[in-house]
């Protein structure tokens, strides 16, 4: 889910997030101690080789992937796909996974949803799949009522452009209006269809699977292809693979830029030691404490909040996450700036990071 995010405006040092973790604790919420085991997810963490990753080897890690990144990329989309399923078909195994992401756009006028939408082809062992996902201009999370007039434009739009993507994947894929919600669903029950809708106007998606790797080869280049050869931002996700699969990898886009995603167990207090292993490119983030408001709000509407610690560039900041706001709109930042004792902005996380 894109929940609402504000953020703290600048750099800070470590020393300062501690001190909000005791702002927090003085007010009846329970951050995580220095002490205290976190999960500290790296995102794109940019770096020369593959062999870099053994910077992290001081902490326990998972869910590694190595990331192809390619910016600007107009190359032709079913040769860079079927090159990277031909390595994968060499090396693949029950762990392994491999997906290549390209944007792809939603014909004709919208006021709700970004035209410039996102689709990825991916390769699991016995199997491929097509995933392809939308996203609203604003984010408004379940039970708000602030966007409740726009609901008729948001469905009409959602709809249009789920069949649109539809039809040039040519899949057996219906998308109707059903008692004020959108529903997919298949004629062909022996492949399984996932849906995602996790808010009334944030990103939503479907998954289709095929027990035949090549079948979206073709269909994904068509919907690639409607972004008109435009620079495309594209995306290789690799997990589970040897290192000397990683380099056949690396092959298939010479230009490509290699980073990891992973997650890192640590103490929080490591927290400064996995950015400088991670510098200069990588970003981190860990929660730092988890409540719901109406434990500071009584009288307001309840929410799910997260303060979390994202860390980039050899700084810090704070970020508040919620699930809704529970306050008018033009007093969340306020409040949320006393929560955690300095000022914060409203700054909602890209589409498709």
């Amino acid at each position: 889910m894109r929940e609402r995010r504000w953020e703290t405006r600048g750099k800070l040092g470590f020393d300062e997030i501690l001190a909000a973790a005791e702002r927090l604790a003085a007010q009846g919420l329970a951050p995580s101690v220095p002490a205290r085991d976190v999960i500290c997810y790296v995102e794109e963490w940019e770096v020369r080789t593959p062999e870099d990753f053994d910077h992290l080897d001081p902490w326990a890690t998972e869910d590694v992937t190595l990331v192809h990144l390619l910016d600007g990329w107009r190359g032709d989309f079913f040769l860079l796909a079927g090159s990277y399923h031909t390595v994968y078909q060499r090396h693949q195994s029950v762990g392994t996974y491999c997906s290549v992401s390209h944007p792809w756009r939603i014909p004709g006028a919208l006021s709700m949803h970004h035209s410039r939408s996102m689709l990825w082809l991916g390769f699991r062992h016995a199997h491929g799949f097509i995933r392809v996902r939308l996203h609203t201009v604003d984010v408004v999370t379940p039970g708000e009522t602030r966007a409740d007039s726009r609901r008729a434009l948001w469905l009409d739009e959602r709809q249009r452009a789920f069949l649109a993507a539809i039809a040039v994947l040519e899949v057996p894929i219906e998308a109707a209006i059903e008692n004020g919600g959108l529903v997919l669903q298949t004629s062909d029950t022996s492949r399984p269809l996932f849906c995602s809708w996790p808010d009334a106007f944030g990103p939503c998606q479907f998954e289709f699977n095929s027990p035949d790797a090549f079948e979206f080869l073709v269909p994904a280049s068509q919907l690639a292809a409607t972004c008109g050869g435009e620079p495309a931002r594209v995306r290789a996700y690799l997990t589970g693979f040897s290192e000397e699969a990683l380099d056949e990898f690396q092959a298939v886009a010479l230009d490509a830029r290699p980073a990891y995603r992973c997650s890192v167990h640590c103490p929080l207090d490591d927290l400064p030691e996995v950015l400088r292993a991670t510098a200069p490119a990588g970003r981190l983030y860990a929660t730092l404490c988890e409540f719901q408001t109406q434990q500071l709000l009584p009288r307001g509407t309840d929410a799910s909040a997260i303060v979390g610690i994202v860390g980039a560039e050899g700084g810090f900041q704070l970020e508040v996450r919620l699930n809704r706001a529970p306050l008018p709109e033009d007093e969340m930042a306020g409040w949320l700036g006393q929560v955690v004792g300095m000022p914060v902005s409203y700054a909602p996380l890209p589409p498709f990071p």
